[in-house]
């Protein structure tokens, strides 16, 4: 990293300097090496930066910026400025958009079409499914995962999407080097490895409360759509959800039982104009794609007891998710987590207003 580019890093590191500022230094004195040149009065001068900001800038040094640069090297990471090829165009133009970013990993995947899967770190039986349900098979149809690994549904809609052979990005409440939750040191590897971690906290940095909220537009900003999962009323992923809104990105929602509290957020958003995401199909469609269809499918060995009493129920016809547990003799939750662990499969696909049937074609490999 050239010089010129250790200054911007160095400037855009100083408290309070934004894109906004950022743009007005340039814009006043040509470059950041000349910014950091310039005295106290002559940064006063300057529309929008006020003499604590000022303060800040004359106080920095690009020591400060090589030191960065270098230790986001020894993790493996790049340091990514708006103008390198690396910067994630998605996130060029959003408002509040990131003066820096570091990522670790496959960069290239933050070129691609992408989907934020989000919901609430406590969750049920049936959004674990439906996450499931989701980010395997968006991402099989290739779209990239986005999602801010915490616990709870980011954490499974980046397992699913890996699990399927597809792409995942975490975005980061913090810097690269720190794992948080710690609980999810082996995902943090595993995204790093086979993933994109992506923050815009230095390394090293520890999360505090605002930096979740921040890192949420990053999160929606890289997406065209915006998938709720299951949310609470007041659940962060609603705030994912409006940094969708005010991004001009789309924002579905996957419907839940009234009974239930984690599904209120997710209702609520469908209430007040949210499309309801009530399968593949519904999100491929913001994208213009098709849900592929395999000439016939195989029966594998190793389904379960209930997966194959559920084929067997499907096997006759079209069925409605509620005919299904009655026949199932199970509670529609449960009999819903076995559809969608099927679906994923690619053994049976979901029509609309919650219809099943099997993919097309069957044959066992036992007989």
């Amino acid at each position: 990293m050239n010089s010129s580019d250790i200054a911007y890093v160095t400037l855009a590191l100083v408290p309070g300097i934004g894109r906004a500022r950022l743009d007005m230094l340039f814009a006043e004195f040509g470059s950041a090496d000349n910014a950091l040149g310039k005295s106290h009065r002559e940064l006063c001068a300057v529309p929008s930066i006020s003499r604590a900001a000022a303060t800040a800038i004359t106080a920095a040094s690009a020591a400060t910026g090589t030191r960065v640069v270098r230790e986001a090297e020894r993790l493996g990471g790049a340091v990514l400025l708006p103008h390198d090829d690396g910067f994630p165009p998605a996130l060029r133009q959003i408002p509040d958009a990131p003066t820096l970013l570091f990522a670790l990993g496959r960069i290239e995947l933050l070129h691609r079409d992408a989907v934020a899967i989000v919901g609430s770190r406590s969750h049920t039986r049936y959004g674990a499914g439906a996450c499931r349900l989701f980010a395997g098979g968006l991402s099989k149809a290739g779209l990239v995962v986005t999602s801010g690994m915490a616990r709870g549904l980011d954490r499974i809609a980046h397992e699913s999407a890996l699990d399927s052979g597809g792409g995942t990005v975490g975005v980061l409440g913090n810097g690269l080097g720190v794992v948080y939750p710690a609980a999810n040191k082996a995902l943090y590897q595993r995204v790093a490895t086979d993933g994109c971690l992506l923050t815009e906290f230095p390394p090293g940095e520890r999360p505090n409360v605002g930096s979740f909220p921040r890192r949420n537009r990053l999160i929606s900003g890289l997406a065209h759509v915006t998938l709720v999962v299951e949310a609470r009323e007041r659940s962060g992923a609603l705030i994912t959800a409006d940094c969708a809104l005010a991004q001009g990105g789309e924002v579905l929602a996957v419907p839940g039982p009234i009974t239930s509290p984690m599904s209120t957020g997710c209702n609520r958003l469908i209430q007040h104009g949210a499309k309801p995401a009530l399968g593949l199909r519904d999100v491929l469609e913001e994208y213009g794609m098709k849900l592929d269809r395999a000439p016939a499918v195989s029966i594998p060995n190793d389904l379960t007891e209930s997966e194959r009493r559920v084929l067997d129920i499907l096997d006759t016809g079209v069925e409605l998710v509620d005919d299904i547990a009655e026949r199932f003799q199970q509670p529609a939750a449960e009999t819903l987590a076995v559809l969608t662990s099927l679906e994923i499969r690619g053994l049976v696909n979901q029509e609309p207003g919650k219809n099943f049937r099997m993919a097309n074609g069957r044959s066992t490999n036992d007989e």
